[in-house]
């Protein structure tokens, strides 16, 4: 069932970015945009339809912030590939943005793709004014200085530091980096509810250092044709991982605990809230 939901929500975020980027001008910077937001599993998207569906929101009304944390996550990849960031030149089995075209273009199609996940969040449709409001406000914080961009920045500091990552600091690192916006993707339907987002808080706070373990572990033992992108560039740099840390079956063992405290955060809603148990199954378990 989970796979299933997850690959239609995934051709239904794919739809809502072919309308909305197909309405713009034919130009490279919105052709890098419309690359930029092809292929990927798009997790946070379904988390925000998911979300939606235990609280009796439909995808009519879900799938702009759906697509607006979509296109929000495909500006962080853009830009994080750069020449002065990670400067990797594969992302998604296919040449980063940069390499397709140049490192202005980059720029600018991670710019507008940003500001298009406020515009899709503040839609008419995703809700009411008090609604749409709330949507923009959380977005702003988990994706800038308290949050992405936080995570974003201690990663960097942490490439020039005397010293590597004690666990505790790279665990708040990837809170911000990783977590923010899977925490916002779970929140959502919530939001969208005006309902106690601290059930799925939870949940999404244990699936979002799931997540990151996870992909330290397939940094060390995944396949780089699979995963779409260069392998071990962490452990070449010296740079502390949660394997580094505890060790590569310990880093299994917290992923699967993590796992574990994550569906138990969703009890409260029963079985209808089994698919997203199974999203968290499915992030340790995942090969790319």
């Amino acid at each position: 069932m989970f796979r299933e939901r997850l690959a239609q929500d995934a051709a239904r975020i794919q739809d809502q970015f072919d309308l909305v980027l197909g309405a713009l001008d034919d130009l490279d910077v919105t052709r890098a945009m419309t690359y930029a937001t092809q292929g990927g599993k798009r997790l946070r998207g379904f988390l925000v339809l998911e979300s939606a569906r235990i609280h009796g929101i439909g995808p009519t009304q879900a799938i702009w912030p759906a697509t607006g944390i979509e296109a929000l996550h495909a500006y962080s990849l853009v830009h994080d590939d750069l020449p002065c960031m990670d400067n990797d030149d594969l992302r998604r089995g296919r040449p980063t943005v940069h390499v397709k075209w140049d490192d202005g273009t980059a720029v600018l199609a991670g710019d507008a793709l940003q500001t298009l996940a406020f515009e899709l969040c503040t839609s008419a449709e995703a809700g009411t004014a008090e609604i749409r409001a709330e949507m923009a406000l959380t977005l702003a914080r988990a994706s800038g200085a308290q949050g992405m961009v936080l995570g974003q920045a201690l990663d960097v500091a942490a490439e020039t530091a005397a010293s590597p990552l004690t666990l505790e600091e790279i665990t708040r690192l990837q809170a911000g980096k990783t977590g923010a916006l899977i925490e916002w993707s779970a929140c959502a339907g919530a939001r969208l509810a005006r309902a106690d987002t601290g059930p799925l808080r939870q949940y999404a706070q244990a699936l979002g250092l799931a997540f990151q373990i996870a992909d330290d572990i397939l940094d060390i033992e995944g396949d780089a044709e699979k995963a779409g992108k260069r392998l071990q560039k962490d452990t070449q740099a010296g740079k502390a991982t949660f394997v580094s840390l505890l060790g590569l079956d310990a880093a299994k063992s917290r992923a699967a605990e993590l796992v574990d405290q994550a569906c138990a955060a969703l009890d409260g809603y029963g079985a209808q809230a089994e698919t997203l148990k199974d999203a968290a199954r499915f992030v340790i378990a995942r090969d790319s």
